[in-house]
């Protein structure tokens, strides 16, 4: 312990004699870590949004062999006949309107829903930002948004907003943790089906939200609300909301599983940079390390300084890396649309600190194979090699 703090000022000081090659280590490390925690940021996100909890309770009832919004129509008379299904506690009928089916980072989904009884439970797992739910009861047109679409298109309580055909007003922006809620407008039921069928009758849906009492049947209570309609003029598909979102963001998920492989290779790049660095360090300081063993230091004292150099190497460009990538994400506030359904990219402590922890570790290990060359030199070598 007394050989490592005793290196520590040293290795400071033979940083700061070499401050370009310090400064652009640092920074390569920094772009590195950067990428790798953008990354599993992502990955975090998908796999918040498509893995299935013990505890997960909703279906999602589809058109049959539909996928995007548009081609999913389903009779809200349904809605009685889901409802009659043993198991099933609610079923909400949901009209999705986008203006963007592809896989995108700036899709408007509005999604009309029942004006009843709906938005209040909802809104009791989320908090109003700014307008009122009886500013959004009192206007067929209104609509409540999610604060993630409201920040992207700069909206405030109040505002006139025009998209996907679909003109509306603002009545309230709301605080979700759900990436459903973030990036989607609240609309009232009736009001998007006229609007979508252009004068129309109404009465038709894009899918149903149903809640199921026991979640250890939620896959028995799919299978029978299918049976049930099979034979119906309009067949459906119905899973768990996880497995439906993982199928609507199956783009997203092949994307961010090779953007994986790009992540691992940018710690590859932090390993090959600090080893670099380190081992010309090393050749610049024979004679330096030749001076510390006469004044009595062994060869496991230097090669502990060369250990600690790349370990502060790491650190520092991992730190500035990750920390970066966690205000840049947390600024952004990116959210992956595809199909109606939104996949978010959260700013993730955990993520920060595994990519802080990585690059330190990596940079420690780079060091090693330099720090054993530099421990086997002897006195004599040293000088003569100087």
């Amino acid at each position: 312990m007394n050989a490592l703090l005793r290196s520590v000022p040293i290795t400071w000081k033979n940083l700061s004699r070499r401050t370009l090659r310090t400064v652009l280590t640092v920074a390569g490390i920094a772009v590195a870590t950067f990428l790798f925690s953008f990354v599993e940021s992502m990955r975090d996100g998908v796999r918040r949004a498509t893995e299935a909890g013990a505890a997960e309770t909703r279906l999602v009832v589809y058109r049959k062999n539909r996928f995007c919004p548009f081609t999913s129509k389903l009779p809200q008379s349904y809605e009685r006949t889901i409802r009659d299904v043993p198991g099933v506690k609610s079923a909400v009928p949901v009209k999705i309107v986008v203006n963007n089916c592809r896989a995108s980072l700036d899709v408007v989904t509005f999604r009309g829903v029942p004006d009843e009884g709906f938005m209040e439970d909802h809104l009791q797992g989320a908090s109003l930002r700014s307008g009122s739910l009886a500013d959004w009861k009192s206007r067929s047109d209104a609509v409540i948004v999610g604060s993630a679409l409201a920040d992207r298109r700069r909206l405030r309580a109040g505002d006139r907003f025009d998209a996907a055909g679909v003109r509306t007003l603002v009545a309230g922006i709301f605080d979700s943790d759900d990436a459903q809620d973030q990036n989607v407008a609240y609309a009232h039921l009736g009001f998007l089906q006229e609007t979508a069928e252009r004068g129309g009758t109404g009465g038709i849906v894009t899918q149903f939200n149903v809640e199921v009492t026991d979640p250890s049947k939620l896959e028995d209570v799919a299978a029978a609300i299918d049976e049930r309609l099979a034979h119906d003029q309009f067949p459906t598909t119905t899973r768990p909301e996880s497995a439906f979102v993982a199928r609507a963001a199956r783009d997203v998920i092949a994307l961010v599983s090779f953007a994986g492989i790009v992540g691992w290779a940018s710690l590859a790049a932090v390993f090959a940079l600090i080893a670099n660095a380190i081992a010309l360090a090393v050749r610049d300081r024979v004679r330096d390390h030749a001076i510390l063993q006469t004044l009595g230091w062994t060869g496991m004292d230097i090669a502990w300084m060369v250990v600690l150099e790349a370990g502060m190497l790491g650190a520092a460009g991992g730190a500035i890396g990750a920390v970066a990538a966690y205000a840049a994400i947390g600024f952004a506030k990116l959210n992956f649309t595809m199909e109606g359904v939104s996949i978010g990219v959260t700013s993730s402590a955990s993520v920060t600190a595994i990519g802080i922890l990585l690059a330190t570790a990596l940079g420690a290990v780079a060091g090693l194979a330099p720090a054993w060359t530099a421990s086997r030199r002897e006195i004599v070598q040293g000088f003569r090699t100087a």
